[in-house]
This record gives structure tokens, sequence and C-alpha cells, in this order.
């Protein structure tokens, strides 16, 4: 009999094959349902709707505070970014280096968002700005007449200063007019591309900041995981690894395009040249995108670490506490 699910996930390269069906899950009939991650975010943590669906991995973690868990994870991990990049800063605020940020207002669309757990953390860690010496203010990046809240219930820790922006104002035109010193955000406020006279980056020189980091972390912060409800997953466990094996040979299929030189597959004319030069930067990796348990432990500890630390998870959880069991386990495709 075969098990008939749906899963909510973007279009991404590295989901391609699962969506064409190139690659099936056995066992498994997977329904691919292409929204975009906010979309899928919310109709996931506010109403449950589809089998399984990627999440944002704080919003994720935080669902484990509760004591009956509604989803369990798989190590696959739909979305990655290094997030030097999305830190932006109004060039009237006396910011030179991320130090200056002591004092300052940040923007933040919400505080418990993976984008800003990272930031957060690496400004603390690498640059001794810690979350209590500056203000942040949460609301929507762009205008919006709906206010933006946060999917997932959660407190602030003391001594931090979270206010939500006033209605019909947005984060981006904030920080255009000097309201805002800084945002930090996972997508690029308009104003940087409006207002290049008063917005640029907090690292101007973001991709050899974060190849820096990457090469003495040998971090590649994970922004996003497969989650499949719990219910769906006590009545079928054995569907945890049938579907960890399935994203895994989608991965592989996603690193051939990569690899072609007969003709362009993506729409970039030095590709051979940016797959090199990734490469290279990410020291020296055939496969610098990389699901698994054991080659991301690390970066999930360090992402618990940040989480509990700012106080959004109830405890430090263990990287394998987020995962089936199954999962983990290692195995020959």
């Amino acid at each position: 009999m075969v098990l008939r699910l749906t899963f909510a996930c973007w279009a991404y390269d590295r989901m391609k094959a699962i969506e064409d069906g190139t690659v099936k899950p056995e066992g498994i009939d997977l329904t691919f349902l292409n929204y975009r991650v906010e979309e899928t975010f919310f109709r996931q943590l506010r109403f449950q709707e589809f089998d399984l669906s990627e999440l944002s991995l704080s919003s994720y973690v935080l669902t484990l505070n509760s004591d009956n868990p509604p989803f369990i994870a798989i190590p696959v991990f739909p979305s990655r970014f290094f997030r030097h990049q999305s830190m932006y800063i109004n060039k009237n605020a006396g910011i030179s280096k991320p130090e200056d940020l002591k004092g300052k207002k940040i923007g933040i669309p919400e505080y418990q968002m993976t984008a800003a757990v990272w930031q957060r953390g690496i400004m603390e860690e690498e640059f001794n700005v810690p979350a209590t010496s500056v203000q942040f203010f949460t609301g929507n990046i762009e205008p919006s007449t709906r206010p933006r809240h946060s999917k997932v219930s959660h407190t602030y820790p003391a001594g931090v200063s979270v206010t939500a922006i006033a209605p019909g104002k947005s984060l981006s035109q904030m920080l255009a007019d000097g309201e805002l010193d800084a945002i930090f955000s996972a997508t690029k406020p308009s104003s940087f591309d409006t207002s290049p006279d008063k917005v640029t980056h907090l690292f101007p020189n973001y991709k050899e900041v974060e190849a820096d980091y990457y090469a003495r972390t040998k971090i590649f912060p994970i922004m996003h995981v497969v989650a499949i409800k719990r219910a769906v997953y006590d009545a079928n466990p054995w569907i945890a690894k049938t579907l960890t094996k399935a994203f895994a040979k989608a991965l592989d299929v996603a690193y051939e395009p990569l690899q072609e030189r007969a003709a362009l597959r993506y729409m970039l004319p030095w590709l051979d040249d940016h797959v090199t030069e990734t490469k290279k930067l990410m020291g020296g990796q055939e496969r610098w995108w990389q699901d698994g348990f054991e080659e991301n432990k690390h970066v999930l500890e360090k992402f618990l670490e940040y989480s509990f630390n700012q106080g959004l998870a109830k405890r430090r959880f263990k990287p394998e506490e987020l995962f089936a069991p199954s999962s983990l386990e290692s195995y020959v495709l």
C-alpha cells in the first residue's frame, strides 16, 4: 500500500527531482506543493496543513518547547545562507565597523527568526556586540497593511529591548530615513536600491568576511529543516529514513547540471568559474552543500547554543534531539 503525503516547500534546485518525480520516495506518493517560505511557515505552524514541509530552523526548535511537539525533523536542509551579507546600515549612523552597533537601533522582522538568531549570535561571539547592548525594532521590511507577528509564541529574555514599529511603518523606509541605524534581515530592504546614498552593507566586503568565517568555523548556516507532522510520523515511523534517503538522491541530482559544460543549464555566463571559486572558498569541497546529521552536527550545535543563550529554546537541546532517530543513521544509497 502506498502512503499519500503532502510536502510544502519552495522549488529549490535541490528539491526539483522530488517536485518533478525524478526521485520518488519508496512507498510514498508525495504531492509537492510549491509555496514560498512565508506561506508555508504560516500555514504549517498555525494550522498544520501539510504532512511534511520545510520549516524555519528557529521556529522548529521553538516547537520543541511544547510538552507535545507537533513536528519531528529529518536532517535535510532546504535553505542555508551566510548572513553577514544580510546586515544593512544607514550611512549616516556613525557605523564604520560592527562594534559601532552598540547603543544603536536595529530593525528585525521577528526576534525569533532563524537569520536574526544567527546574526545576533555572530555579533556577540565575533564582535562583542551582545543583544543587550542594542535596541531591536520588529515589523515588516516593506510596507504592508498587515502587521508582522511571530508565527510561534515566545518570550524575550531579560535585558533585551524589543519594540514593535508603529502601524504603517516599514523597516526599509525607517532605515533610509534614519529612524533605524541598521537592519538584520533575511531579505534585502528595497531602500538598499532606492536610497544608495543612505543605505549600504554593514560588511561591504561580505564575501571575504563570510569566506573567512567559514574557513575558521566550517559553519555554513542552516536556515530551514524538513519537518514531519508528529502524528504522521508516529503512525508511519519508517517514512523518516525513506524520505531522508530520497532527499539525498535529489541533492545528488541537483549537483549534476552544475558540472555540465556542453551547454549552460543555468543563466550564469561564468558558472564554471563560480563553482570553482565556491569550492576553493569552502575548503576545496566538491560538495559544499551537504545534508545529513554528522556532517552538520557542529552547525546545529552552534545554532542551538545561540537559541538558548538568546532566551528562545527552553534548554540547550542536543542536535540529535531535533531528528527522528532512524534518520540519523548512516546508509549507502
